[in-house]
């Protein structure tokens, strides 16, 4: 989908809830605040959510008005909100403490060049978390886009998480009111160089 196909769907109604995603919360609620990127954040909720939480966020979408969402929100003035797309956007080198990317799907060789190149983005100890649709969604879960050729799995994200230190890579399942969703997490962090590892 194209920037213009977002703003039509953020035009017409709130797209998601306002509160971030449960694995999201639950995997980054004890990180102490530091610098962070939301890639793809659509209305923001999650960009808001860690802004609530301390974390000098910035949030990065092509939708100009799911953006607008976001910046309507209590909050919003804690959030530097950035009209781009992710593809072109970038984040000084080694100057981030968090890359979230939720629910972004896109072929799988813009996908791997995006995340490889966000890894560069993380201090030494940054964190990249990835959640979105796994392709087995598609013919065993609901909801979500229903291409595969766009969706993440534990092998399409095996050239990103060569380049962390990996706490997870798995499918996981999710509930939803139509039933169980099957999305992909990779949560890793940058290696610390030689001699400084904690």
């Amino acid at each position: 989908m194209q920037a213009a196909d977002w703003d039509a769907r953020y035009a017409a109604q709130q797209q998601w809830s306002a509160e971030p995603n449960a694995l999201v919360a639950e995997l980054l609620a004890d990180l102490p605040p530091g610098a962070a990127v939301d890639l793809a954040a659509g209305e923001g909720r999650h960009a808001l959510w860690l802004a609530g939480r301390g974390w000098r966020v910035t949030a990065v979408d092509f939708s100009a008005a799911g953006l607008a969402r976001g910046r309507g929100r209590p909050g919003a003035e804690r959030v530097t909100w950035v009209t781009a797309d992710v593809l072109g956007w970038e984040a000084q080198p080694g100057s981030l403490d968090l890359v979230l990317v939720a629910y972004l799907h896109l072929p799988e060789a813009e996908t791997t060049a995006l995340l490889r190149r966000s890894v560069g983005w993380l201090r030494p100890g940054g964190r990249l978390l990835v959640l979105g649709h796994d392709a087995d969604n598609v013919a065993h879960g609901v909801g979500g886009p229903q291409d595969p050729a766009i969706l993440h799995s534990v092998a399409r994200l095996a050239p990103v998480a060569e380049l962390l230190d990996v706490d997870r890579l798995e499918q996981v399942r999710r509930g939803t009111p139509a039933g169980t969703a099957l999305d992909t997490l990779l949560l890793g962090r940058r290696s610390r160089p030689a001699g400084r590892r904690r």
